[in-house]
């Protein structure tokens, strides 16, 4: 299995992992232990999904069955928007740990860029983007105050690793202004519409490595109604041709068109046979004259953009 070997704690991180984004909490033990089984070895989670409780017995139950051992999972984990205030970073870290029945995260992300106003996580959790109220609070805690925290986490052995995620440049050279530690790996959004070749490139220059999400496009907002009508990346006449002439399927191309660039890539599939496709994208090459193909689909499209919701938080803006 490919892997990038990450700056801060030299540990290797694979290339191809599964996502437990939308894993509805009662399928989300069993989903884990099928992808443990399949042999996925990287777990892409956070406090925000709501499954992780499930997702850690699903872990839990592959350990104890010897499916797999421990240091052999690559755990990745995310601080959500209402626990940036540096008191509350320790303590939620430690919460989700304990969700997931884990000593370490292998990496813990700050999810996205903004601070909202503290909601406790006994009277709700996960909280998601609003209060009580319906509406959303800003709250005042910069980047700076939040990253020193997370770093606090590294010192005291609650994460190997930690990262960004849903970060623009800018805000990536700041972070890189005062970081003691610095971010291993820059989770984004990441796929032939919405390629980010500039943001790529400034995450290499200083070793950052990169996780892709949305690595379908369009496929996993058609429920949400954030795809804005555009067309499947899974039915594009480019992608299927590609897909057709290597005797592979458009979703594997998808995939291996980030991975064979060094970009880490967590799909989820709640079907076996899908999941397992998935975990195989890395076992073919691309030529290059369609990698370009595959990138000159560029349209600067993003899905997970808050603007677009009820959030209304033009944080791409």
């Amino acid at each position: 299995m490919a892997s990038v070997t990450l700056k801060v704690s030299g540990k290797k991180m694979p290339l191809t992992g599964f996502g437990l984004w939308k894993v509805p909490k009662p399928q989300t033990a069993d989903t884990v232990y099928a992808a443990l089984q399949a042999g996925y070895r990287l777990l892409d989670g956070a406090g925000d999904y709501g499954n992780e409780k499930e997702a850690g017995e699903g872990l839990a139950r592959a350990i104890k069955d010897g499916v797999v051992k421990r240091e052999e999972v690559f755990v990745t984990s995310k601080l959500w928007n209402t626990f940036h205030a540096p008191e509350h970073v320790a303590k939620m870290a430690r919460r989700q740990l304990q969700d997931w029945q884990l000593d370490y995260f292998d990496l813990f992300h700050i999810h996205f860029p903004i601070a909202l106003q503290y909601v406790d996580p006994d009277h709700r959790y996960p909280p998601e983007w609003f209060g009580d109220d319906g509406k959303v609070h800003l709250d005042t805690t910069p980047i700076q105050s939040t990253w020193q925290a997370m770093e606090k986490l590294v010192d005291e052995g609650l994460a190997k690793d930690i990262g960004l995620s849903n970060f623009n440049g800018s805000l990536l050279l700041d972070v890189m202004r005062y970081a003691r530690i610095s971010p291993s790996v820059l989770q984004i959004e990441h796929h032939p519409y919405l390629v980010q070749q500039p943001l790529l490139d400034l995450a290499k220059s200083y070793g950052i490595a990169v996780t892709a999400y949305c690595s379908f496009g369009p496929a996993s907002w058609i429920e949400l109604n954030m795809h804005g009508q555009i067309p499947s990346l899974l039915e594009h006449e480019t992608i299927k041709a590609i897909a057709s002439k290597h005797g592979k399927s458009s979703s594997q191309i998808l995939l291996r068109w980030a991975s064979q660039r060094g970009i880490a890539v967590i799909p989820k599939s709640s079907k076996p046979e899908r999941a397992q496709q998935n975990f195989q994208s890395e076992d073919f090459t691309i030529p290059e004259e369609d990698m370009k193909a595959l990138t000159a689909l560029d349209k600067g499209h993003r899905m997970n953009d808050p603007s677009s919701m009820d959030v209304k938080l033009s944080i791409f803006a």
